[in-house]
């Protein structure tokens, strides 16, 4: 009788995910295959369908897994006692922005937006991972407020104070998507630090 043939074991999901992350940010969504993807983790493209179900949840479920591993950097920087309230909000856009053209995490950002329209679980995932983000720069600003080092006007649609917190979060990280977005893709003429000074000079004049 012949010998059963031994199962490899499961990759880890954190290898997965890695590598799932590299293969869309080098070829995009549309050129991945479950099957080509199966074989650099040596595993089959079904045991892949069977955990994620299509290329649309792996999708989200990698930039899930990639935006928890910077979330911990960001709690991290934002609970420095070392540092100012502003140097925190510092902090919090130089961990939003990429690293540079084709930042994987950013390129799986562009992946999503682009799959939205048409899907949506995709909206709604997306969503879920942004709050953490919205959340967390409307606890900085709050805080600056309290201290005295932001000021925050309540606009004529405004319900409140609360309410004007959560406008100012959603500006400043509307500000940084869109410098973001040109800096993962390689817009010619886009550069960090510019993008860097620019979120700064708008976010000092929305808190100011």
């Amino acid at each position: 009788m012949a010998e059963p043939r031994a199962r490899r074991p499961a990759r880890p999901r954190e290898e997965v995910f890695a590598t799932a992350r590299a293969a869309i940010a080098e070829h995009g969504l549309d050129k991945l295959t479950m099957a080509g993807l199966g074989k650099q983790l040596q595993m089959s493209a079904g045991h892949l369908l069977y955990y994620f179900g299509s290329k649309d949840q792996l999708l989200l479920e990698t930039l899930r897994w990639s935006e928890d591993q910077l979330g911990e950097r960001r709690r991290e920087a934002l609970a420095r006692t070392d540092l100012t309230v502003r140097q925190r909000l510092a902090a919090y856009g130089d961990l939003y922005l990429p690293e540079g053209p084709g930042d994987p995490r950013w390129i799986l950002w562009v992946e999503v937006w682009g799959r939205s329209p048409a899907s949506a679980e995709i909206r709604q995932g997306q969503l879920e991972i942004e709050a953490p983000w919205q959340a967390d720069l409307v606890a900085l600003i709050e805080e600056g407020v309290a201290a005295g080092d932001f000021r925050v006007a309540a606009g004529p649609d405004a319900a409140g104070p609360a309410a004007a917190v959560q406008d100012r979060a959603r500006q400043i990280r509307a500000v940084l998507d869109g410098f973001a977005v040109s800096l993962a893709i390689g817009l010619p003429g886009a550069d960090r630090a510019d993008a860097i000074a620019q979120v700064a000079s708008v976010t000092a004049a929305l808190l100011d």
